[in-house]
Parts: C-alpha cells; sequence; structure tokens
C-alpha cells in the first residue's frame, strides 16, 4: 500500500472508504478459505457500495452478518481479525455499543499497516441467518491501480432480501434517519437488479417475522425527509430529483412487488 501523497487530501478521503472495505473484505474471505468462519455476508450500505461502486451512495458504515448471538459475534469477528491481510493488521478494539432493538452490537477496529497507524472503523455486527446470499465481485474502481489489493468476490446478503429488509425499515413505526433507504431501494429497481415476486417473497416473510406492520406498506414519505432525499437525488445523479416525484415512484414500486 502506497503512502499517501501531502497536500491531497480529497484523494486520500475518497479512497479510504473502499480501501478499508477491501482489507476486510479480504480478511473476512481469507477467515473462510480457513475454516475460522464458516460464512459472513455484508448488508446496509457497504454492500450498495460494493455492488454498485458510483451508483450508489458512499457510507462509512460497514454493517457485517455473522452467525451467532451477539457475545459469539465478536468472538468470531476477534478470531478472524487475527489473520493478517496484504501486510494489514486489525485489533479490536474494547468498547461495544449494544444496539437492543436490531440485535447488533458496534465494535470499533484499529486498522494498521506494517507498523503505521492506519485509520479505525465502526463494525456493526447483525445476526446472520440470511436466506439468500450473493457471491458479488466488488465493483469498486481504481483500487488495483494504488497498489491495493481487493477479494475476487465478497458474501453480501441476496440483493432482493436486502431491498425488503431495507422496504420494512423505511415504511415501518421505527424509521428515523431511513430517507436514504427509499433511494437505495429505487436504485437498485432502476438498474435493473430487483427480481419482484423474489422480493415479494422475502418481504412477506421479514414482515411476518418481525410483526410491526403489514405488507405492503403504505409509500408516504415524511415530511422531515423531502430535502434530504432531494440532495441525495441529486449527489447520486438519479433520474428523479424531487420530492414528490421520488414518493411517487417509491408508491409505484411497492405496487409492482405487491402484484406478482
Amino acid at each position: 500500500m502506497p503512502a499517501w501523497p501531502a497536500g491531497k487530501a480529497s484523494t486520500r478521503n475518497a479512497c479510504d472508504g473502499g480501501s478499508l472495505f477491501s482489507a476486510l473484505c479480504g480478511v473476512l474471505e481469507q477467515a473462510v478459505e480457513r475454516g475460522v468462519i464458516d460464512t459472513y455476508y455484508l448488508k446496509g450500505g457497504v454492500a450498495m457500495e460494493l455492488r454498485f461502486a458510483r451508483a450508489a451512495r458512499t457510507t462509512k458504515d460497514f454493517d457485517l452478518g455473522l452467525e451467532g448471538n451477539r457475545a459469539d459475534r465478536i468472538r468470531r469477528l476477534g478470531d478472524v481479525l487475527r489473520l493478517e491481510f496484504d501486510a494489514i493488521t486489525f485489533r479490536l478494539k474494547p468498547e461495544i455499543h449494544e444496539m437492543e432493538l436490531a440485535d447488533t452490537v458496534r465494535v470499533e477496529v484499529a486498522v494498521q499497516y506494517k507498523t503505521r497507524a492506519w485509520q479505525t472503523v465502526d463494525i456493526d455486527l447483525g445476526p446472520g441467518g440470511a436466506r439468500d446470499v450473493d457471491l458479488v465481485e466488488p465493483a469498486i474502481t481504481g483500487l488495483a491501480e494504488m497498489g491495493l489489493p481487493m477479494a475476487p468476490h465478497v458474501r453480501c446478503l441476496g440483493i432482493n432480501e436486502q431491498v425488503a429488509q431495507k422496504l420494512h425499515a423505511c415504511t415501518g413505526p421505527q424509521r428515523e434517519d431511513r430517507a436514504r433507504d427509499v433511494l437505495d431501494i429505487l436504485l437498485v429497481d432502476m438498474l435493473g437488479q430487483l427480481d419482484y415476486a423474489r422480493t415479494r417473497t422475502a418481504a412477506e416473510r421479514i414482515f411476518g417475522e418481525r410483526a410491526m406492520h403489514a405488507f405492503p406498506p403504505t409509500a408516504t414519505v415524511p415530511a422531515e425527509w423531502r430535502r434530504e432525499l432531494e440532495n441525495l437525488a441529486q449527489e447520486l445523479d438519479y433520474r428523479t430529483t424531487n420530492a414528490e416525484g421520488i414518493e411517487a415512484e417509491f408508491t409505484a414500486l411497492i405496487q409492482k412487488i405487491a402484484a406478482v
């Protein structure tokens, strides 16, 4: 990994997320190959960014699904992080933050290249057990040119199941700060990656298991989301950049999924 050139902070900031993700993905794949863990999968914004690169919003979150209860997941992640990836080493910090409602624990991981501290990343360790996991060839570009390795494939939550989870999250009673999920869902559909029938099957199961609200949900966009949606749509060069149009597209998509 080359040293970052002086005076190029913007380049560094643009690449750090993809670089960290590539290192973490690489060590996770090594852990599966060596039998340290049976499997894992990425979800949330990191899975979207790895699938769709610049078409998706950038994220600082690293959402990871591992098997077991929260204590088991922390232990398994610690086992994974004892491995190296291309002279990059990892250290699991002792601080943890429990997120009871999501059955998730947030941990901090310090990343080091050879003898130089690089960065600290937050990892949200959620429950494993997804029924649909995809092997994805990462779409992040520019890492090879910088001399940074990338795993040839990573394991991501199946795209239809991820959309179903996002649909539940952004339409339910605890949907604060979920405006971004609306555009994530519309982006997947716009890119032709959504299977309506499989998404409906996953959504019916997820909505039923969580028993918080019914499927199909209403698609009303809260007033406080409108400016955020418009700003995100402009950043992503989405085809619709006004909140009313985004809400109309979201409503129409839910109706298509529910009708199959």
